[in-house]
């Protein structure tokens, strides 16, 4: 590989890259739990269930960012730096303009304040339009910058929030200082990507990044989300409200080995947008690692960790432990796979995750026993399945 990466990104540097990035992401998971964990002491039962709800929603509208990101940080790692601004800011424009016309809709639906769903606009705003620098850092694989980054974009999309209920506001009072925070980062994240490689003058050779290209991006992002949390909610629908609370319990487990190993598909994005097989092998490799330790530690240690997660009232479940994290050690895979995907330019990436979506919906609602155990049955059979097919797609042969 001869093409030059960030400063930021030696080889040398790589390790405490990864290390940055997890102590990022660990600050925004830790920022995100204490919101509600405040809510829950400093607002009403209302006032908590529609911040709950609000904060669900900004979850799901925050998709185009990651989306903006996937696509920015994957054409700059291919062609070089090229001008984003313009497609960055209708990206997030139109998701905030989509946010503010479904707010009456929201209002009726969901019983929440218009003021709140008014505010879930402004702070959809400034979480996509982060995406376009964070995908900037991501693609010039200036890591320790892009985790300063995600530190910055954290404290502002949750410390108004934090400061607000803190302080003894409302949630329609958090939630404006929370918009208020988000859009004074901004500045900050462009000023953190700025600095990199400038932006050459296009040739006729280049193509620009296109809304098309955010637009595979965002369908790969939500069908990944979609189909991690597709077992969860079959089991709210099917199960009694006992078996859904232990089930509830048993994908904490799921979603931490999932999400344990993301860092190495961060990490390695860039260099799959060159077709570096060798960083797609080595970070298959981490991943594997990673859920095998991770399914060994639920197997010996299950008992602990459904202690840790739920209680003594869910140590019933401890021989089902490695099951649920055997299924998110999967969807760790199936999404480094999806990634690669995106960033080889393949038509319709997410296809497969969709039809295993609906397959995984029919086992559950068609075939499987309606218990802890069928469900999670159809689940660990659909992400076993959708790892293969994915990875039959990615490592086939090509002419």
């Amino acid at each position: 590989m001869t093409q030059t990466i960030g400063r930021d990104a030696g080889a040398g540097r790589l390790g405490a890259a990864g290390a940055a990035v997890t102590v990022a992401t660990m600050l925004t998971n830790a920022l995100a739990y204490l919101v509600p964990v405040l809510g829950a002491r400093r607002l009403d039962p209302a006032d908590l269930g529609a911040l709950a709800t609000v904060l669900a929603l900004g979850a799901i509208a925050a998709v185009p960012g990651f989306g903006l990101q996937i696509a920015v940080a994957v054409h700059r790692a291919r062609s070089g730096p090229i001008a984003t601004g313009r497609l960055a800011l209708l990206t997030a424009a139109v998701t905030a303009a989509v946010t503010v016309a479904a707010a009456p809709l929201l209002t009726v639906l969901l019983r929440l304040p218009v003021a709140l769903t008014l505010l879930l606009a402004a702070t959809t705003f400034a979480t996509v339009l982060a995406g376009r620098w964070l995908g900037e850092l991501q693609g010039d694989q200036r890591f320790l910058r892009l985790s300063a980054a995600m530190t910055v974009l954290a404290v502002g999309r949750y410390g108004g929030l934090v400061a607000g209920l803190a302080l003894g506001g409302g949630a329609v009072t958090a939630l404006a200082l929370g918009a208020v925070t988000g859009l004074l980062a901004l500045p900050l994240l462009a000023r953190l990507a700025a600095g990199g490689r400038p932006t050459p003058v296009a040739s006729h050779r280049e193509r620009e990044l296109r809304p098309g290209d955010v637009m595979t991006a965002c369908g790969a992002t939500l069908a990944m989300l979609t189909i991690s949390y597709a077992d969860l909610i079959l089991a709210r629908q099917l199960l009694p409200a006992a078996g859904s609370g232990a089930y509830a319990v048993g994908a904490v487990l799921t979603k931490g080995a999932l999400w344990a190993p993301q860092v190495v598909t961060l990490l390695v994005l860039p260099r799959l947008a060159r077709g570096d097989r060798r960083a797609r092998a080595l970070g298959l490799a981490v991943i594997l690692a990673c859920g095998c330790v991770l399914v060994a530690a639920a197997a010996f240690g299950g008992e602990l960790a459904f202690r840790l997660a739920g209680g003594a009232d869910y140590l019933h479940l401890a021989d089902e432990a490695p099951l649920f994290a055997a299924t998110g050690a999967l969807y760790a895979v199936v999404f480094m796979l999806v990634n690669d995907r995106v960033a080889s330019g393949a038509r319709f990436p997410a296809a497969p995750l969709w039809a295993a979506t609906v397959g995984l919906a029919g086992a559950a609602l068609l075939v499987a026993p309606r218990t802890v155990e069928g469900v999670l049955g159809c689940a660990l059979a659909t992400a076993a399945l959708t790892a293969t097919v994915m990875a039959w797609l990615v490592l086939r042969p090509r002419r």
